[in-house]
């Protein structure tokens, strides 16, 4: 007769993370597809943000040579 092997319990850590959105708690895990926000809700206000431009990305403003004329 031939044995089963022992069965693994799998170390689930579930990492708790302040959500960008609205400052609540969210899940950090691949069970929350919003991640790192707590909900589609948290997530779609982030991108409109970033759609209207109230977010944006510093850059050096380029060098007067490369200004154009």
């Amino acid at each position: 007769m031939r044995m089963s092997k022992p069965a693994r319990q799998a170390s689930i850590s579930v990492k708790i993370v302040t959500c960008p959105g609205c400052g609540g708690a969210s899940v950090y895990a691949a069970t929350n597809p919003y991640r790192p926000f707590c909900s589609e809700r948290c997530k779609q206000i982030d991108l409109g943000a970033w759609a209207s431009e109230q977010f944006a990305v510093p850059a050096a403003a380029p060098p007067e040579d490369f200004a154009p004329e």
